[in-house]
């Protein structure tokens, strides 16, 4: 797959609550940042690693947004990467607008960063 294919299917697998697919998608030992888990588990310091807490971290947002979704509003991609743009909805708060980067390598993410306000 290219990484503009991964980027597709990383939104549909996302906004189907699809999380074996999702995670089916990153290298077992990828690295994912977000500042929102920064701010919830601090202790991380915005990183985990690996499909385990990568599980975990979007399983608690699943439970807590039963509402998330992802529209895509851009994907940009090369060989390697792919950046995204999409729009945060969630039930009851106003949308947010998300960038987020995927690093590919052997045909899946091995790195993931998300940027947002």
């Amino acid at each position: 797959m290219t990484p503009r294919e991964i980027a597709e299917k990383w939104l549909a697998a996302f906004n189907g609550r699809e999380l074996d697919g999702l995670l089916a998608l990153y290298a077992e030992d990828a690295r994912h940042y977000s500042p929102k888990l920064k701010v919830r588990q601090p202790e991380t310091g915005g990183f985990v690693r690996g499909h385990q807490a990568m599980r975990q971290w979007w399983q608690d947002s699943f439970d807590r947004l039963p509402s998330l979704r992802y529209r895509a509003t851009a994907l940009t991609a090369d060989d390697v990467q792919v950046f995204m743009e999409y729009v945060r909805t969630v039930d009851g708060a106003p949308d947010m607008m998300v960038a987020e980067v995927l690093q590919v390598r052997d045909g899946r993410i091995v790195e993931s960063r998300v940027y947002h306000g």
